[in-house]
């Protein structure tokens, strides 16, 4: 028996439930739709080449909660389910997952994304396991404030890390599955590092250290 880690966006999915929460935010009009796309794109990109400021993209993105109540996000993350997610659910993911499990090993999803938009996500891939970026609750609203660490380059490290001393578990023969550069601090530390849709920085990498590489799309 191992830890199976599973990275979300882009890896379980086929797209970025984190980017895509900000475009349904703003179809619906939630947000204002010409501030809040334009930011909200400009965070993506910052994200996708390795120069994503965590601090301020949690300001922005989790505003959208405090913002609400939990009765009305729960409701919309219902219709974001349907429109948004189940549109870049990967069966092939959902098989290994599945063929992790059927090892007897425990399956994990880590994501910095926040745990409001990946719980329900990761338990459609039947993953009760989620390590995710946790937004500040104080009496039963969402504040708009990070609880603890990002989850997030070396800070998936660490609250994995934690994580494993408060459940008797290890990292001998863990895998991890990611697409991200800003993964490699985990993807180094695990045994069974994958590349799964890997983007142009994480696949030079991979080829230098003989990494394997997958694609479930």
């Amino acid at each position: 028996m191992a830890l199976a880690l599973f990275d979300l966006d882009k890896t379980l999915l086929a797209g970025d439930s984190d980017f895509l929460w900000g475009e349904f935010l703003s179809e619906i009009g939630a947000v204002d739709v010409d501030t809040y796309q334009v930011q909200n794109q400009k965070f993506f990109d910052d994200y996708a080449c390795g120069e994503l400021d965590i601090i301020e993209y949690l300001e922005f993105c989790l505003s959208t909660l405090a913002n609400n109540s939990v009765k009305q996000l729960n409701k919309w993350h219902q219709q974001f389910m349907v429109e948004k997610i189940q549109p870049i659910f990967l069966e092939k993911a959902k098989k290994v997952v599945d063929a992790h499990k059927k090892n007897g090993d425990r399956v994990v999803v880590i994501t910095a994304t926040n745990s409001f938009v990946t719980r329900p996500i990761a338990q459609i891939y039947g993953i009760d396991d989620l390590l995710a970026t946790e937004p500040e609750v104080i009496a039963g609203k969402f504040t708009g404030k990070v609880l603890g660490e990002p989850c997030f380059q070396i800070g998936k490290v660490h609250k994995l890390q934690q994580w494993c001393e408060e459940n008797n578990e290890t990292l001998e023969g863990a895998y991890f599955y990611s697409d991200s550069y800003n993964d490699l601090p985990l993807l180094e530390l695990v045994d069974n590092p994958v590349v799964v849709h890997g983007d142009e920085k994480l696949l030079a990498i991979a080829k230098q250290k003989n990494w394997q590489c997958m694609d479930w799309t």
